[in-house]
């Protein structure tokens, strides 16, 4: 008798034991410790208000947290960022199936999982021989929840530290809190409450441009800005001519996001509108605004009779890419898997592709080509195609400096090589091309200010240094001239892109772009951060008014 009740108590104190273990090795200081204590107590103490039962209880509670942990590290090793209580938020079906797709073994994984834990759970059930009041164990639920709260607002977790791969279940916890405390405030994006103004609905045949419409290829340069921004750096001859535009001038792109999340960008320029306005939900940008913002540049370009493609470097799944691209407007997507690529490819592939696509369009019908290279992402410790370019010499920077401009030089001389493609193959189409670079690399804060600590760093992050978020756009052109306007600034904040755009094409703006650059001479080139975030919010309802923008 007393081995089994042994073996019982056993049972009720190991999965507390483990949770030990787990919070000790994943939790780094006493304030995340702190919240994985009190997250360890509302699990254990809501399972037990259920099924009364602390044995079943803490194995239940364990193995939750267990997989927590399991999938916070896959989410970093996949996108460099944990967990968030936004994940569960919004879950869909496009992230279940990029899982799934990207590791192929994980579906076998958890059905046996399944098979080994449902008979254990099974077997604490019916020998765990304590029974805990469920009043008792409510109350303590609601006072660790009391706890966590206070703890969540008075010490918040900082968004950087979820680039961090530690203190999972602390900042999971933590970041439920502020979560469903920014969604009761104002959902998952900013906007004014009340607006007396509304915006006049575009007319479908409301799109007449003179002349000949230019097929529009927007380029998405991967992590590219220009070094010279940092002191000391040594560059390659001839360095800095891919930033310049068809007139010389070198413009910049101040973006929403700095080394890496590039969705953010894709936000940007497809929506026209800015990330930041969803605060907290920012990183899921993407996925929540697919289905939800239908307003943007390929839906623009529609109205005035373009036809829309994209060419997506990774699963079309990934941070919900399809779903969004296609509520925006683009009618075909082809991503990593319908282009055949073979992981990351270099930028002649996509160019290719491009290539081919525009000529199987008909003569007369302009396209709207969203081009999304790979081949400067990180990292940058190994070669990349190291015989796509045999000539390179390292300018004798720090390797993975070197690794960057080298990359840097591939994808100035395959865009050199697209263009006298479209010169040769389309001798009498006009094209209007912009690129632009979406984020600057992750080590780009120590070129810009090598003596900052850690935390100084992260502030300036915080408030939006511009010199950590600022790249580069540049407008070329083929058998066509872009069109001069007061829109096509020095520099632009990056929802201002597609508007840039539409400008420089010739293209007649519907009410809402119309709008936003009044916005944008006011600001002279600020969006969000104009008057504070007072623009941005207004110009969100006046969207949500007119129908462009739904159950945000």
């Amino acid at each position: 008798m007393a081995a089994i009740g042994f073996w019982r108590l056993s049972a009720v104190a190991a999965p507390h034991l483990a949770a030990l273990v787990i919070m000790l090795q994943t939790e780094t200081d006493l304030g995340s410790r702190t919240g994985f204590a009190l997250a360890w107590g509302i699990l254990n103490f809501l399972f037990i208000a259920l099924l009364r039962r602390p044995a079943l209880s803490g194995a239940l509670s364990l193995t939750l947290v267990v997989v927590l942990v399991l999938l916070s590290r896959l989410k970093h090793d996949v996108v460099q960022m944990t967990a968030n209580f936004v994940d569960l938020m919004v879950i869909d079906r496009d992230s279940a199936a990029f899982l799934f797709t990207i590791f192929p073994n994980l579906r076998w994984s958890v059905v046996l999982t399944a098979f080994v834990i449902i008979p254990l759970m099974y077997a604490l059930w019916w020998l765990d021989p304590f029974r805990i009041r469920r009043l008792p164990a409510l109350a303590g639920k609601l006072a660790c929840l009391a706890a966590l709260v206070g703890y969540a607002f008075a010490w918040p977790d900082e968004a950087w530290r979820g680039y961090y791969a530690d203190g999972y279940l602390s900042k999971f916890a933590r970041s439920g809190v502020t979560a469903v405390s920014d969604f009761i405030n104002y959902g998952f994006m900013e906007s004014e409450a009340v607006l007396a103004e509304r915006l006049r609905m575009p007319l479908v045949d409301s799109c007449q441009v003179p002349g000949r419409r230019p097929h529009i290829i927007m380029i998405h340069d991967e992590s590219s800005f220009d070094i010279r921004q940092a002191d000391g750096v040594k560059v390659p001859p001839g360095y800095g001519g891919h930033f310049q535009s068809f007139d010389g001038r070198a413009r910049k792109f101040v973006a929403e996001s700095s080394g890496g999340a590039s969705w953010f960008a894709e936000y940007n320029v497809l929506a026209g509108l800015s990330s930041r306005s969803f605060g907290r939900f920012a990183y899921f940008v993407t996925r929540i605004a697919s289905g939800r913002v239908e307003r943007g540049l390929p839906l623009a370009l529609r109205r005035c009779g373009y036809n829309t493609i994209s060419l997506y470097p990774a699963y079309g799944a990934f941070m919900g890419a399809r779903g969004f691209q296609t509520t925006t407007g683009i009618q075909r997507f082809y991503d990593a898997r319908d282009l055949g690529a073979k992981g990351i490819e270099p930028d002649s592939f996509f160019y290719d592709h491009a290539m081919r696509l525009i000529g199987e369009q008909p003569a007369n019908a302009p396209l709207f080509t969203f081009v999304y290279l790979a081949a400067n992402h990180f990292p940058w410790e190994t070669r990349f195609r190291t015989e796509l370019l045999p000539s390179w010499r390292s300018p004798g920077n720090a390797p993975v400096v070197d690794e960057y401009l080298r990359r840097q030089t591939m994808s100035a001389n395959d865009y050199a090589a697209f263009v006298a493609g479209l010169k040769k193959k389309f001798p009498a189409q006009p094209f209007l091309i912009v690129r632009y670079g979406d984020h600057q690399p992750e080590f780009s804060s120590g070129l810009l200010d090598p003596g900052l600590d850690e935390a100084r760093v992260a502030r300036k992050f915080n408030t939006y240094d511009p010199r950590y978020f600022t790249t580069y756009y540049a407008i070329d052109a083929v058998n066509f001239e872009p069109v001069k306007s007061p829109a096509v600034m020095d520099t632009i904040d990056a929802p201002y892109l597609p508007l840039v755009i539409q400008e420089a094409a010739g293209i007649p703006l519907d009410p809402s772009f119309e709008e936003q650059k009044n916005i944008m001479l006011r600001c002279k080139g600020i969006f969000y951060a104009c008057k504070g975030g007072a623009e941005a919010r207004r110009f969100n309802r006046l969207l949500i008014e007119a129908g462009f923008i739904k159950g945000l």
